[in-house]
């Protein structure tokens, strides 16, 4: 059995710039190291369970109640969060702060969902679909690829806002 080395991980997406690294796949479960996440605005429909720990730096997982409510959970350094399938959730911490994900592998036909909302008047302003079955694919950047890429799909049916374009994602860093 294999130890990994984390501290070494976290330097090399430093390093590199990558925002994820895939420690492992197989039958049951996935895990990956994820690196700063300043930029969600997406709240992800995850069918499996998802295991946070915060590696370095703090947490702030936004999420939505059953009832479409916006909360937040901190989850400070060294510490952990379990959460259950299927809560819109929205990971945000900081470009030098790393979480280790642990989720269960996806039974074929599980379909991920991203949606988005107006950051004016709250309204659904789109939806982004996935199969999820390697992270390696990079699902949530294709996402936000489709998503940050067509300004209709930006644009809130409700009272016309425009949700913004990251500088980030502008100058291709995510």
């Amino acid at each position: 059995m294999p130890n990994i080395d984390l501290e070494r991980i976290m330097q090399h997406l430093q390093e590199t710039g990558k925002r994820t690294f895939q420690l492992w796949l197989n039958e049951h479960s996935l895990a990956f190291i994820a690196r700063g996440r300043e930029y969600r605005s997406e709240f992800h429909l995850n069918p499996s369970y998802e295991i946070q720990y915060s590696l370095k730096g703090d947490l702030n997982l936004h999420y939505r109640t059953p009832e479409g409510k916006e909360k937040v959970a901190f989850v400070p350094q060294g510490s952990c969060l379990y959460q259950p399938p299927l809560v819109p959730h929205s990971p945000r911490f900081g470009a030098d702060s790393y979480q280790l994900v642990i989720e269960r592998v996806r039974v074929p036909g599980e379909i991920d969902r991203f949606h988005w909302f107006c950051p004016a008047c709250d309204h659904f302003l789109h939806e982004e679909q996935y199969t999820v079955d390697d992270y390696k694919a990079d699902p949530v950047s294709r996402a936000y690829g489709n998503f940050y890429g067509s300004e209709q799909a930006r644009t809130c049916k409700q009272c016309g806002t425009v949700m913004p374009v990251p500088q980030e994602w502008a100058l291709n860093v995510i």
